[in-house]
């Protein structure tokens, strides 16, 4: 085990008097300080000191070159909440990081509003999409969010009435735990705090009204929801599609063929870890699909414009692929060579030639064939009768 030399200390806006004895001791023996502007205006230290440039990973290698002597990163709050934490821990051995936090944002906000943290969405807009918080924005939810600057209370109040949900209250705290601490409260309709502190973080109590577009829990968005040109897995085949391809948490999907983006989407929305890489050859129908990833809460969605399957033969291997679009022989196999041990594969036909390309496939490599069709009712005359839509053939396997 090596000893820790280097020291994370979260500092809150009380400041260094707020540290403990150990925190002060490691700071005063420090031969190298790093941290922002503000942090470093709060401590008094003989040690050198770097301020943090931009990008952050910049002052990786002066950090790593201290290794063995003792050094200090200041924090905001708790450095492994949304902090710098992660990033050190990634180049640094954990043996060899010691951290002392104080009480996080996220801390500090449900302590003034007597919220349960447990029962709160807990987000971080600094540094991140805004289109994250979309799928949180739940009827009765509460929200906590670390804001990027004085501006996004106001752009996230705007962003509720957009979405029908205008009656919901946002609470924005300035300057948590320091002297010039404040709290004001708004309905998203009648947003007209100003003079907000650059450092903030907002909360808000939603409250939807009816017909809001809220983001189902289950797999299966309306179609409406997308912007699409005809190319779209509807939403029924969408549900059973994301079923066979059981989204498990933190994993990555490549949807081949991608159309309007939809498989994808919903497999991102499942779980905020999840990841997906859009194959689309179609340059409108690629820059759609980033439309559609914006609108619906997932912008992290990663857009490839080109074909299949060389535009697969660089990315990073999958745990689950969708295809849904000209599936061929050549594609079909390199998706499978590109699957990992028990990776997941899903693909949907509605072609006689794919149809029988699937047979094939199934008759060498296993899995389960299905024949899948849907029909909804429509008006005839005075009555109604079903409207089947096309069958769609769904070949789903496990490689072993």
């Amino acid at each position: 085990m090596s000893a820790p030399w280097l020291s994370l200390i979260g500092l809150g806006e009380d400041g260094a008097d707020a540290l403990t004895p150990a925190a002060r001791a490691l700071v005063a023996q420090a031969s190298l300080i790093v941290g922002g502007a503000r942090h470093l205006a709060m401590v008094d230290a003989p040690a050198e000191r770097l301020q943090w440039p931009s990008p952050l990973t910049d002052a990786l290698p002066r950090i790593l070159s201290q290794r063995g002597k003792p050094t200090v990163i200041l924090a905001s709050g708790d450095p492994f909440f949304y902090g710098v934490g992660d990033l050190i821990a990634r180049h640094v051995a954990h043996d060899e990081i010691f951290c002392v936090p104080a009480p996080s944002a996220f801390a500090l906000a449900a302590a003034r509003l007597k919220w349960s943290q447990q029962d709160c969405a807990l987000l971080s807009l600094h540094g991140r999409a805004f289109e994250r918080v979309t799928p949180h924005l739940q009827p009765r939810a509460r929200i906590i969010a670390l804001s990027w600057d004085e501006t996004t209370p106001a752009r996230l109040a705007r962003h509720l009435v957009e979405r029908g949900m205008g009656g919901s209250r946002l609470y924005v705290l300035e300057r948590l735990g320091g002297p010039h601490e404040r709290l004001r409260i708004a309905r998203a309709d009648a947003f007209a705090l100003d003079n907000i502190a650059p450092l903030n973080t907002v909360a808000v109590e939603v409250e939807a009204e009816d017909g809001a577009p809220i983001i189902p829990l289950a797999p299966g968005l309306p179609d409406e929801w997308f912007e699409h040109d005809g190319q779209l897995t509807k939403r029924d085949i969408r549900a059973v599609t994301l079923s066979a391809l059981a989204p498990r948490k933190g994993e990555l999907l490549w949807d081949v063929g991608a159309g309007a983006g939809s498989i994808a989407i919903e497999w991102m929305l499942s779980d905020p870890a999840n990841r997906a890489i859009a194959i689309e050859r179609d340059d409108a129908r690629a820059a759609r699909i980033a439309r559609n990833a914006l609108s619906l809460g997932v912008p992290d969605l990663r857009v490839v414009d080109g074909e299949a399957p060389q535009a697969l033969a660089e990315l990073e291997a999958p745990q689950a692929i969708f295809v849904g679009g000209g599936a061929d022989a050549a594609m079909l196999a390199a998706a499978w060579g590109a699957l990992p041990r028990f990776g997941r594969i899903v693909v949907n036909a509605v072609t006689i030639e794919t149809q029988s390309l699937l047979a094939d496939v199934y008759r060498e490599k296993g899995g389960e064939l299905l024949h899948l069709q849907i029909a909804h009712a429509r008006l005839i005359g005075r009555f109604h009768a079903f409207d089947p839509a096309m069958a769609v053939t769904q070949w789903r396997a496990v490689k072993r």
